[in-house]
């Protein structure tokens, strides 16, 4: 008779404390985010202090991962958790809530060895929660990205200038870049007519001068036809499958009007193993790639842009690979 199997022993290179219990303290981890999570989202509409006094218990939960102390003078509170933008907070908020939302799907129905489903798997809440997400991106994009691409601002703030909007779920991102850029027309393609829905829903309930410049076309990026037609295009590469990016990156390309802008979102690289294996997990689990910064920046000088760069938008988001396609 074969002896018992040894013991698993923790690994020692943990990104979090896990002690001698790292299942329980993961458990709790969850409950942890879900504090965090409705606490931001109550902070929204009350003054953050104002929420920390009316759930003490919850507050505690807080103050035990250090991101609240009190002070003689009232809470103190670790800036990550006070947002003093309230549109960059709503998104943050949006970008936890999906990932929240996410993470119990998985839990519940993943099976082991049968597709995930992609995004057409999830709820119109998860698909709402992400796209709203987005909006800081299309924020960044326009206040502080496209300032530092030549030629780029000068190019929106003519009449007519035209931006694609690749993947864009449910106009969130879409609205920003209309709202950014109002000389432009923003069109928002994507291959999920749910989505699409959701997003004329919100574009509906938008400032209508800002909704009328946004056009949404059910399209897979593979299929654009058009050639030197777009000012600026915008990728959100870690969505797309690796195959379906390596056939819609040279069509992309050939739609930018020469001089033009292609800006990519790329996930972070994390510091830690826990973090880089989720990130790989959740992307592929999404039907998309695990390219970071560095691979997209290859694969679009690889195309013949120039000036390929990188920028980083909020802590934590994504990171930003802009090209430029060649004058002449």
């Amino acid at each position: 008779m074969s002896a018992p199997p040894e013991p698993a022993t923790p690994s020692t290179n943990h990104a979090l404390p896990l002690g001698e219990n790292p299942v329980a303290v993961l458990e709790a981890a969850a409950w942890a985010m879900a504090a965090i999570v409705s606490t931001q989202r109550q902070a929204l509409s009350t003054p953050l202090a104002d929420v920390l006094a009316c759930d003490p218990q919850r507050t505690a939960v807080l103050e035990s991962l250090g991101l609240v102390r009190r002070g003689p003078d009232g809470f103190v509170v670790h800036p990550s958790l006070d947002q003093a933008d309230a549109a960059t907070a709503r998104s943050a908020v949006e970008a936890r809530l999906s990932s929240l939302q996410q993470a119990v799907s998985a839990a519940v129905s993943d099976v082991a060895g049968t597709p995930q489903g992609g995004w057409g798997a999830q709820t119109d809440e998860v698909l709402l929660s992400q796209g709203r997400a987005s909006a800081a991106t299309g924020r960044a994009l326009a206040a502080k990205i496209v300032p530092r691409l030549a030629g780029c601002a000068e190019r929106l703030a003519a009449e007519g200038s035209r931006i694609l909007d690749v993947g864009t779920g449910v106009g969130a991102l879409a609205l920003a870049l209309a709202e950014g850029f109002p000389k432009a027309r923003v069109e928002g393609i994507d291959v999920m007519e749910r989505a699409l829905g959701l997003a004329r829903a919100e574009l509906a309930a938008a400032d209508p001068a800002v909704a009328a410049r946004v056009s949404l076309c059910r399209r897979d990026a593979a299929d654009v036809s058009e050639t030197e037609t777009y000012q600026l295009i915008w990728l959100p590469a870690p969505f797309l499958s690796e195959e379906a990016l390596r056939a819609a990156l040279p069509r992309l390309v050939e739609a930018l009007v020469p001089g033009a802008w292609l800006v990519a979102g790329t996930n972070p690289v994390a510091d830690d193993a826990l973090r880089r294996s989720v990130g790989r997990w959740t992307a592929v689990r999404g039907g998309g790639n695990s390219f970071d910064a560095a691979r997209m920046s290859q694969e679009l000088d690889a195309l013949g842009l120039e000036e390929t760069r990188t920028f980083p938008t909020v802590p934590g988001g994504p990171v930003l690979v802009a090209a430029r396609r060649p004058e002449c």
